[in-house]
C-alpha cells in the first residue's frame, strides 16, 4: 500500500488553506467530484500508464478543471496495490470515492456512495508484444538510416516550451514514415511504454471502433439508431443516426461547449443514464455542435444495433462484437485501455489511455486502408469516410470536421488529405496519407499554454518535401 488514509476533517483542511476563492467552503458535490477525479487519474496513471505517483500528481493532477483544481491537492489517497484500487475520501461521514482497475478496460470510477469490496486481487496484466517485430511489437521499429538533423531539431523544438507554444509541456513526439519510426523523443520520466490519457483523441478511436463494427456487419451508420431510451412513440431522437453522432450533428441540446459531462467523468454517473436525457433542439444533421455526449451515444447506438442483429441471427447470440480490447490486441496496441463506467458503457469520448507508439499503430492502420496483418479490420473506404466533411462544419476554426476526426484541409503547407485526432492538454494524432506519415504529439498543456500542432505539422511536411 503506497499511502494510508490519515483521518482529518476535510472541510477544515479545505478552509484553512486559503486556496479556495474567497475562503468559501466547496460544495459537498464538488468535493465528491474532486475525489472521484483524483481516484480515477491515480488509478489509471499507475496501472494503465505505468507512471509513478509523484509524476501523476505533477502531470495529471495539475492544470485541471477550475471547479476542482483547488480541492484535489487537499484530498488524501489510499492506494491498494494488491486489489489495484484507489480510494479518496471527500467527507468524514461518507464512503470514499473509488476507482478499480482491471486488465482489459483499465480503471472504473465507482458511483458516489459505493462501499469498498474485495476482488481477490487483479495483478494479472495484459499480454505485451514487446519482443515482436514492429509494428506488432517494438523490435526493429526504427528506420535503417538515422533521422535528418533538421527532423531531430524539429522534434527537439517541440520540447522547448517556446517554439510551438509558450509554456507548452510536451511529453512525447513520434514521427512514422513509410511504416518506420524516423524520430522519437520523450520527456524525462516517460518512455515508449508510458501511457497517457488521450482525452478527445478517444473520439477518433471511437470512430475507428465503429468502423470495425461496420466491417463485421454489425452496424449501419446511416440507419436510425436503436438506443432503447429513445424508442418510445413521438421521440424524435430515434431518427438520429450514428453518422450524425460521429459528425457532431445530432441536434441535441448541449449545456456547455463540448458537454463537459462532469457527472460521468468524475461523478460516477452512467452513460446510459446521463447522455440519453438531453432533448432534441434542431433537426438531426443540420448543425455542428462539438459534444462528448454524441460520441458516447454513437457507441451506445452501435451496441444497440448489435443486440438487434443478435436477435435476428441466433448464431451470433451471446457474442459481443464491441470489444475494444480484442481490436487493440489485433493491432499490437497492448498498452491501450478503453475505460468504462460502472455499468460497462465505454467512455470513448475521452477515457482511453495509450502510448505514443500505440497511437502510431492506429495511424498506420489508416495508411494501410484498414488492413492489418492481412485482415481488413475497418472498411477499405473508412479513411475516406472519416475524413470527408459531409456534415455541417464548425464555424470560426482553422479545421474542418469529418466523422470523429478533425480535418487539416484548410492549412497552407499541409496536404489537403491530412486528418487528425485532437485531444485536451495537447494530445494529437496526425495522419497524412499522401505522404505516408503519422505524427504523434503528447503533452500536459493547459488552456493558457496551448501547443501549435499546425506549425509542427507544417515543419515536418516541409522537411519531407525538401
Amino acid at each position: 500500500m503506497r499511502k494510508k488514509w490519515v483521518s482529518i476533517s476535510i472541510i477544515t483542511a479545505l478552509l484553512s488553506t486559503g486556496a479556495l476563492a474567497q475562503n468559501k467552503e466547496p460544495t459537498r458535490y464538488d468535493r465528491a467530484l474532486a475525489a472521484g477525479y483524483k481516484a480515477q487519474f491515480i488509478c489509471s496513471g499507475l496501472w494503465n500508464g505505468g507512471k509513478s505517483l509523484a509524476n501523476i500528481k505533477t502531470d495529471e493532477l495539475t492544470g485541471i478543471y477550475s471547479r476542482i483544481a483547488a480541492i484535489v491537492p487537499l484530498l488524501n489517497e489510499e492506494v491498494d496495490e494488491t486489489e489495484r484500487q484507489v480510494r479518496v475520501r471527500f467527507a468524514d461521514d461518507a464512503p470514499p470515492r473509488m476507482a478499480i482497475w482491471n486488465r482489459k478496460t483499465g480503471c472504473t470510477s465507482m458511483p458516489i456512495g459505493f462501499e469498498a469490496v474485495k476482488t481477490g486481487g487483479q495483478v494479472k496484466l495484459a499480454e505485451a508484444f514487446d519482443q515482436r517485430l514492429w509494428p506488432m511489437g517494438d523490435a526493429s521499429a526504427t528506420a535503417t538510416k538515422p533521422p535528418s538533423p533538421t527532423l531531430v531539431e524539429i522534434s527537439d523544438k517541440a520540447f522547448d516550451g517556446r517554439s510551438y507554444g509558450p509554456g507548452s509541456k510536451t511529453s512525447a513526439v513520434l514521427i512514422i514514415h513509410q511504416g518506420k519510426i524516423v524520430s522519437e523523443r520523450y520527456r524525462s520520466g516517460h518512455d515508449l511504454h508510458t501511457g497517457q490519457r488521450t482525452w478527445s483523441v478517444a473520439k477518433s478511436i471511437a470512430g475507428t471502433l465503429v468502423g470495425h463494427a461496420v466491417q463485421n456487419g454489425m452496424a449501419d451508420v446511416h440507419a436510425p439508431n436503436r438506443i432503447p431510451q429513445w424508442q418510445k412513440f413521438a421521440d424524435g431522437r430515434a431518427a438520429i443516426t450514428i453518422d450524425q453522432l460521429l459528425r457532431m450533428s445530432s441536434g441535441l441540446f448541449s449545456d456547455t461547449a463540448g458537454n463537459r459531462t462532469d457527472p460521468i467523468y468524475m461523478g460516477g454517473t452512467s452513460i446510459s443514464e446521463r447522455t440519453t436525457s438531453w432533448p432534441l433542439l434542431y433537426a438531426p444533421g443540420s448543425r455542428f455542435r462539438y459534444a462528448n455526449n454524441d460520441t458516447m451515444l454513437a457507441i451506445l447506438a452501435v451496441q444497440a444495433q448489435y443486440r438487434q442483429n443478435s436477435k435476428l441471427d441466433k448464431s451470433t447470440a451471446g457474442q459481443d462484437d464491441f470489444r475494444p480490447y480484442d481490436f487493440f490486441q489485433k493491432l499490437g496496441m497492448t498498452r491501450t485501455y478503453a475505460e468504462t463506467d460502472w455499468q460497462d458503457n465505454y467512455v470513448l469520448s475521452s477515457q482511453v489511455w495509450t502510448t505514443a507508439r500505440d497511437l502510431g499503430r492506429l495511424g498506420m492502420l489508416y495508411l494501410n486502408n484498414g488492413i492489418w496483418n492481412g485482415e481488413q479490420l475497418i472498411p477499405e473506404n473508412w479513411r475516406e469516410y472519416v475524413s470527408i466533411p459531409s456534415g455541417p462544419q464548425p464555424k470560426g476554426r482553422n479545421f474542418g470536421y469529418g466523422a470523429s476526426f478533425w480535418l487539416m484541409n484548410q492549412s497552407e503547407g499541409i496536404p489537403a488529405d491530412t486528418f487528425a485526432g485532437f485531444g485536451n492538454r495537447g494530445q494529437y494524432l496526425v495522419i497524412i496519407p499522401s505522404m505516408d506519415i503519422v505524427i504523434i504529439r503528447r503533452g500536459y498543456d493547459t488552456r493558457t499554454t496551448r501547443f501549435d500542432i499546425e506549425a509542427l505539422t507544417k515543419a515536418i511536411v516541409a522537411e519531407f518535401k525538401s
